[in-house]
């Protein structure tokens, strides 16, 4: 790419240029800043400066105290000196912002990869030696900030949780507005200001997340002023935001709801932000007070300030002949021979020199009185300390029992839920949000409405009404929300189609590494856990089809660290409602619980599912036979619609083949499967208990084959042919449910065939009669299909509650009816067309 000229402007585009006028906002910023305000604004901004560019490059000579050296420069040149500039300047007038009004103000920095400016400004104002004495504001703590970054012992490259003040990872681009909105939710007085980069600003998320202000209610929360940062370079390309001229800006920025501001008098700049920020702050509180008296703006134009600044102002302008400054060479290191290089040397003197750093800083690491006069007074109201403002605030979560149902009924886990939340978002009504994409109702997750209301505050019938339930059709926009409510202590759920949820993958391991970073501090407190609830399972696609058939998520929860990785798969309504109970009191862990929508039969009483979720698997001993003692095999059932076709499996048996011993085990949780340091896994000798450690198991898994191979892998007692799983097999098609469950393997009639041919190799008795079984199953099997294929449905009765015989269990009398006549099969969970 050649670049004649640095910081080119952009093209006139087609649009009249009366757009600009029409649409921009103008200001009168001379002489905004009283002269000894400026002055000490921009020594803060020249000392942050130079401290990012050393940061970048020196090992020795922190202070520039004499000549460079070769020898001064680090091994390895790490990290992005293109931004900083741009995040420096916008520090130093958000600390005039706080100063003047006595803000409440978060930082949130889209450029992540801009870690030197944040930790200048973090170290010049007290907030690193505050939480780690290692970075005390003495030359020792300098030395350890500069000579550190970007090395094994220092702070990363990146805006991470051991960052102060930060609530997000700025190693993937795109999140930080959607992070924005979440904050300031529910909390009337703060002020987030989220600088975007203009190469974020190309991001998918970034793109729905400009429509976050529709759900935020001024009424009952804060606000957020974007800062778009156009450099016009990423790290090697134009940006589209750069090549946009003022016409173009202000309208995508309108269309958008917004009214914007263009600040780019590069002379004058202290004056140009200092006021445009002024100015957002008014329209904020305009907004505000209008809401809070009963008068609302109804779509009120919020703030936004564009920054145009070039992409690694005050660095060198040319490196070689070559542009720098305001190109994108200036992206990430702009010297990077300095350590050999006589003449790069040479220019990093001259380019650390003009920041005049012994003006600002002392040769004991004392910041100049200038510098300390751009900083608030109040070390409470820092941008590197007002978390400690928001602290986590525990849910109400009311005893779910009440709401348990009775044995043997059907209800779907989400109905019941559903009605669980509707009291938890009732009882918290400023701590508690649901981040749903369009599918509340689909999800069967309604009856959360009947104390509260969807918050969409460009809508008539929701706007002002207090709503706690944001439904927005973008995962991530939805995904950055929850993450930033949870950051500032809040709590809320995720909840989603299953086949959908992956869509946010990415942003939950982004977000999950923040997390485990946050255990490596001494400072950061505890956050309420992220809970993602995902229904309209594969096998309840039967409608959609195809494309919503994916489990996915599912691997995305395991990958995580044991720590804080939770997966759990509720057999019915009462396993459902204590495990999200759990969830939702729980804390720093990331919690997936899959269920299904569709009535389901209630398995188990209210006691017995708390002590089921407590063990996180168990014999279930009403459908065993004899309590699941001496099984010939074990059936394991691992999800709701796989445990039902188990169950129905263990039904039939008991007519079909009444001398083949089965144990019937179900799993919740599970992380009790695996082999390795997860604080749920079952030891060999509890695990051997379960699934005993040399009869065949047979799994019924609602994921994928190698989500439960994984975890099984290295068992010593899961070894040879001993254990076999069926689950989701990407066969799929707009059909009935019993059919989805076939095509995959994993059907009741799946079940019995395996079940028949692995109990032959150790139970006589049904070894004589195998080619009878498998010829009735595999008649059974082919009616179903006849039947599905010329009626379009499933046959009646067909997910109805299962029956047994009398055993000795603690099931109720209602799942254990007589046994029923031999001779004749049909009964609803073994169908007419069965027998001949």
């Amino acid at each position: 790419m050649v670049l004649d000229t640095p910081n080119p402007q952009a093209e006139r585009s087609l649009l009249p240029q009366e757009v600009a006028d029409l649409l921009s906002v103008k200001l009168d910023h001379k002489d905004f800043l009283e002269k000894d305000v400026l002055s000490n604004v921009v020594a803060f901004r020249r000392a942050a400066n130079y401290l990012a560019a050393s940061m970048i490059f020196l090992k020795e000579n922190s202070l520039l105290e004499r000549e460079l050296r070769h020898s001064d420069i680090k091994p390895r040149l790490l990290g992005h000196w293109g931004t900083c500039p741009g995040l420096t300047l916008v520090y130093a007038h958000l600390n005039l912002l706080i100063r003047r009004h006595d803000l409440d103000c978060l930082y949130v920095v889209g450029p992540g990869h801009g870690a030197p400016a944040i930790l200048a400004s973090l170290w010049l104002e007290g907030s690193l030696g505050h939480y780690d004495e290692a970075y005390s504001r003495t030359r020792k703590g300098l030395d350890r900030l500069v000579y550190g970054f970007s090395t094994p012992t220092g702070f990363p490259s990146h805006v991470t949780a051991l960052t102060p003040g930060s609530i997000h990872e700025g190693g993937e681009l795109g999140y930080a507005l959607a992070v924005s909105w979440g904050a300031v939710m529910d909390k009337r007085d703060l002020v987030v200001c989220c600088v975007v980069g203009d190469g974020e600003a190309e991001t998918a998320t970034m793109h729905a997340s400009w429509q976050g202000h529709k759900y935020i209610d001024p009424a009952e929360s804060g606000a957020v002023i974007p800062i778009v940062h156009v450099n016009k370079y990423k790290i090697a390309n134009p940006t589209q935001l750069g090549t946009m001229d003022d016409a173009e800006t202000t309208a995508y920025f309108a269309g958008h709801g917004y009214q914007t501001v263009i600040v780019r008098d590069l002379d004058n700049i202290d004056d140009d932000l200092a006021c445009s920020l002024e100015w957002a702050h008014t329209e904020i509180k305009k907004i505000q007070a209008a809401a809070r008296g009963g008068k609302p703006i109804v779509k009120p134009r919020w703030p936004l300030i564009v920054l145009q600044s070039p992409k690694g102002w005050t660095g060198p302008q040319k490196v070689e002949d070559q542009f720098v400054e305001g190109t994108f060479r200036s992206h990430q290191v702009p010297l990077m021979t300095a350590a050999k290089d006589d003449t790069e040397l040479e220019q990093l003197q001259d380019w650390l020199g003009k920041y005049h750093v012994s003006e600002l800083i002392t040769p004991d690491g004392q910041i100049s009185e200038q510098v300390r006069k751009a900083i608030p007074d109040n070390n409470a109201k820092l941008l590197g300390r007002i978390l400690d403002k928001l602290p986590r605030e525990p849910l109400s979560v009311p005893d779910w029992r009440k709401y348990a149902h009775k044995i043997g009924t059907q209800e779907s886990c989400m109905r019941a839920i559903g009605v669980l939340l509707d009291s938890v978002a009732n009882d918290n009504k400023q701590g508690f949000r649901i981040f749903s994409p369009d599918e509340l109702a689909s999800n069967k997750l309604d009856a959360v409405l009947d104390n509260t209301a969807r918050n969409f505050q460009w809508d008539e019938t929701t706007r002002g009404k207090g709503g706690q339930v944001i439904e927005i059709l973008s995962e991530n926009l939805l995904h950055g929300m929850l993450q930033g409510y949870l950051l500032t202590g809040r709590s809320g759920l995720f909840p989603s189609y299953e086949s959908f949820a992956s869509i946010a993958h990415t942003m939950l391991v982004q977000y999950e590494k923040f997390i485990k970073q946050t255990h490596e501090t001494t400072w950061r407190k505890p956050v309420n856990s992220i809970n993602y609830i995902v229904t309209s399972t594969f096998a309840e696609q039967f409608h959609n089809g195809y494309s919503h058939q994916n489990p996915s998520v599912i691997q995305t929860f395991l990958n995580l660290k044991p720590q804080a990785a939770r997966v759990y798969f509720p057999a019915d309504a009462n396993t459902f409602l204590s495990s999200v109970a759990h969830c939702l009191r729980s804390k720093n862990y990331a919690n997936l619980l899959v269920g299904s929508k569709q009535p389901k039969p209630v398995f188990l009483s209210a006691d017995e599912a708390d002590a089921h979720c407590r063990a996180g698997a168990s014999v279930w001993k009403f459908c065993s036979t004899d309590d699941g003692l001496d099984p010939d095999v074990v059936l394991c059932g691992i999800g709701s619609e796989m445990t039902l076709e188990v169950v129905s499996a263990a039904s039939i048996l008991r007519r079909l083949a009444p001398a083949l011993r089965v144990r019937v085990v179900n799993v919740n949780d599970l992380m009790v499967l695996g082999q390795n340091e997860h604080p749920h896994s079952f030891s060999e000798t509890t695990f051997e208990a379960l699934f005993t450690t040399d009869r065949p198991v047979l799994f019924n898994y609602h994921g994928y084959h190698i989500d439960l191979g994984g975890m099984l892998f290295g068992r010593r007692s899961c070894t040879g042919a001993r254990m076999s799983i069926a689950c989701y097999r990407e066969e799929g098609t707009t059909t009935t449910m019993l059919d989805l469950m076939m095509r995959n393997k994993c059907s009741r009639f799946d079940v019995l065939e395996r079940a028949v041919l692995a109990a032959s190799a150790r139970n006589d008795r049904v070894k004589v009669d195998l080619p009878v079984l498998l010829g009735e199953i595999g008649h059974a099997r082919q009616k179903c299909k006849d039947f599905i294929n010329a009626e379009d449905k499933d046959p009646d009765g067909m997910f109805d509650t299962p029956t047994f015989e009398d055993t000795e269990s603690f099931s109720p009398s209602i799942l254990r009816q007589g046994k029923p006549d031999r001779n004749n099969l049909s009964t609803k969970d073994f169908p007419d067309f069965w027998v001949n």
